[in-house]
């Protein structure tokens, strides 16, 4: 009999409504009494058989505002990972981090990232020590933790540059590996929205200098053995409704370099949760990428989540 691999969701957010309890940062899709609450995504979770998640903290970067992310990992420690903040005028990013970790009894397992700092400049040269989220890696290499990776279009071009520099950090690249513009803004349902060409322009510069080979037709050519993407936030990028079709030649793009071993899927839940909703999201892969054999359905629906993030959920039952 094959070894069970579990189902995991990689990426979402759970958030209580703002009080002297779970304090959060108000936002324009995170107003005051606006809430994704973890009872509501074990719901889901139960309803479509899924063993367990990855929550990305949201609600704000200090201490205090991760208050309901540590709260979740406490209640659910089976079934729920943490992927914490760093405040960007942070003088200590690694005390930041390792108060998260403690406070989390381990179960917060990263750092999500976009903003890096370097030169806008795509021809300049890079200085990896200079920039400000040099420290964040620095610790995350001496820790063993993961980086959340939702670079901004400008920054894309350094991140071959800490991928050579950091070869040990476990990286995920959050949604497709698209890297965000200027034009991002929020629709009526508050699900985030991005102005992005696809396939993105910004794959000449993440792929890094070995992109000849890397678009060749070769299976498994990403040359950064570390790294990871998300089959996630196709709502954000597509032009058109649920399954989001105008995607499918990315998804075979990624699918061709990184292979089944290092994608993994996520819902980006709460903001799926009305449109298309959680069960058809458990199902786009299986719409988006129909040749997946058994074995590798299986590995992009939480066999990759489980064996790169350390973190296998019991069934759930």
């Amino acid at each position: 009999m094959s070894e069970r691999v579990p189902v995991i969701d990689g990426h979402l957010h759970v958030f209580a409504k703002q009080s002297e309890e779970f304090p959060r940062e108000i936002k324009e899709n995170l107003p005051a009494d606006r809430e994704a609450t973890a009872e509501t995504l074990m719901q889901r979770m139960q309803s479509n058989a899924i063993d367990g998640a990855v929550l990305v903290e949201i609600g704000g970067t200090s201490i205090e505002t991760h208050a309901y992310l540590l709260h979740c990992l406490a209640a659910h420690p089976d079934r729920f990972r943490g992927i914490g903040l760093v405040p960007p005028q942070e003088p200590d990013p690694a005390q930041h981090l390792t108060r998260l970790v403690d406070a989390s009894e381990g179960r917060i397992i990263g750092v999500r990232i976009s903003s890096l700092g370097g030169p806008e400049d795509p021809m300049a040269p890079v200085d990896i020590r200079a920039l400000p989220v040099y420290p964040i890696w620095e610790h995350a290499a001496r820790h063993d933790l993961v980086i959340w990776l939702y670079p901004r279009a400008v920054d894309a071009h350094v991140v071959p540059h800490l991928f050579e520099a950091f070869p040990q950090v476990r990286v995920v690249f959050n949604h497709l590996m698209v890297c965000p513009g200027p034009k991002f803004w929020y629709d009526e349902k508050g699900r985030p929205q991005a102005e992005v060409p696809m396939p993105p322009e910004t794959r000449y510069s993440t792929m890094g200098l070995k992109i000849g080979r890397i678009l060749a037709n070769t299976r498994g050519t990403y040359p950064y053995e570390n790294v990871c993407v998300h089959i996630s936030g196709q709502y954000a990028f597509s032009k058109q409704r649920y399954p989001y079709r105008d995607l499918a030649g990315w998804h075979d793009s990624l699918y061709r370099v990184f292979t089944a071993r290092r994608l993994m899927w996520a819902t980006d839940f709460p903001w799926i949760d009305t449109d298309p909703g959680y069960g058809r999201s458990v199902g786009l892969p299986t719409e988006l990428m129909p040749y997946l054999a058994e074995q590798e359905q299986r590995q992009l629906m939480g066999g990759t989540a489980s064996e790169f993030l350390r973190f296998t959920p019991p069934p759930i039952s």
